[in-house]
C-alpha cells in the first residue's frame, strides 16, 4: 500500500491489530487478571482504536495536546481514573498505549510493500504518537491518584475526629493521633457545627488517644478551646496523663483558663455537676 497512513494501516488491520494487543496487554498483566475484566479491556482497546484512526484519518498532525485529540485524551483520561480505582501502578496503566506499538509495527511493516523508507517514516510517526499517548495517561494517572490520596485523607481526618453526644449539652470530642493544623482546623469546623446543632453547654476535649503534645499542639488546643467558647459552650480537656502534664508546664503553656481531667469520666462527671445533674442507681 503506498502512502499508507497509520489511520490505513489500522483500517486494514483493525480485527487482527485488536487481537494482538489484547493478548499482549493480558500477557502483562497475567499477575493482575482480577483486576480488570476481559470484556473491559476488549472495550478500552477498540475504542482506543476507534479513536486514533477517525483522529488520524482527519489530516491532523500527531500532537497530542492539539482541539483535534480532545476525543483521545478524554477517554485516556477516563481510563487513568478507572485504573487508579482499580488499583493499577502507572507502569501497568502506561502498557495500556505502550503495548499497542508491537502489534502496529508488525501491521505497518506488511502494509508498506518492502519500501524501507515508507515503513521507516510510518514507525516514526507511530512511535511519536503512542509515546505522546502513553505519556499524557501517565500524568494523568499521577494527577488522579493525588486527588484520590487528598480525598481519602480528608475523609479520614472527618471520621478520625467524631464528635459524640454524651448527654443532652453535653459533646465528648475524642481526639486520636497527631494534631496538626490540617485536622485542628477539622476538628474545630465539626465541634462547633455540632455546639450549633444540639444545642452545647459543655465540651469535652479528649486528648487520651494523642501520643504527644508539645507547644503546637497545645496552641491547636487553646484555638480550639476559644473557637467554642466563642459559639458559647464551655470546653474541659480530657486526657491528661502524667508524662503530658510535665510536658505541658516544661513548654509553659497556660491552661489555667481551661478546666483538665485525667479520664474522659471524670471531666463527664464535672459537666454533669456543672448542669446541676447527677447519675444514681436505680
Amino acid at each position: 500500500m503506498a502512502n499508507c497512513t497509520i489511520a490505513d494501516v489500522i483500517e486494514q488491520y483493525e480485527g487482527d491489530l485488536l487481537s494482538d494487543w489484547i493478548r499482549r496487554q493480558q500477557e502483562s498483566l497475567a499477575a493482575r487478571r482480577d483486576l480488570i475484566s476481559e470484556a473491559e479491556l476488549r472495550t478500552d482497546s477498540r475504542n482506543l482504536l476507534s479513536v486514533l484512526r477517525e483522529t488520524v484519518s482527519r489530516g491532523g498532525d500527531l500532537n497530542v495536546t492539539h482541539a483535534e485529540w480532545a476525543k483521545a485524551r478524554d477517554m485516556l483520561g477516563d481510563l487513568s481514573r478507572r485504573r487508579v480505582v482499580q488499583g493499577f501502578t502507572p507502569s501497568e496503566t502506561a502498557t495500556f498505549v505502550f503495548s499497542l506499538k508491537q502489534p502496529l509495527f508488525d501491521r505497518i511493516v506488511n502494509a508498506s510493500s518492502n519500501d524501507p523508507q515508507a515503513i521507516a517514516d510510518l514507525m516514526w510517526s507511530a512511535t511519536l504518537l503512542l509515546d505522546s499517548l502513553g505519556l499524557y495517561t501517565v500524568e494523568f494517572f499521577q494527577k488522579s491518584r493525588e486527588q484520590l490520596i487528598t480525598r481519602q485523607q480528608q475523609e479520614m481526618l472527618e471520621l478520625s475526629t467524631p464528635v459524640v453526644e454524651l448527654w443532652n449539652g453535653i459533646l465528648a470530642l475524642p481526639l486520636i493521633g497527631t494534631l496538626d493544623s490540617n485536622r485542628t482546623q477539622v476538628v474545630m469546623q465539626n465541634l462547633l457545627e455540632a455546639i450549633v446543632a444540639k444545642e452545647t453547654v459543655i465540651a469535652i476535649i479528649d486528648i487520651t488517644g494523642v501520643p504527644t503534645v508539645d507547644t503546637l499542639v497545645a496552641q491547636h488546643l487553646l484555638k480550639t478551646v476559644a473557637a467554642a467558647r466563642l459559639m458559647g459552650a464551655e470546653c474541659l480537656i480530657s486526657g491528661i496523663r502524667p508524662q503530658i502534664a510535665q510536658t505541658i508546664i516544661h513548654l509553659g503553656v497556660d491552661l489555667g483558663g481551661v478546666t483538665t481531667k485525667a479520664t474522659l469520666a471524670d471531666a463527664f462527671q464535672i459537666a454533669m455537676r456543672k448542669l446541676g445533674l447527677a447519675v444514681t442507681k436505680a
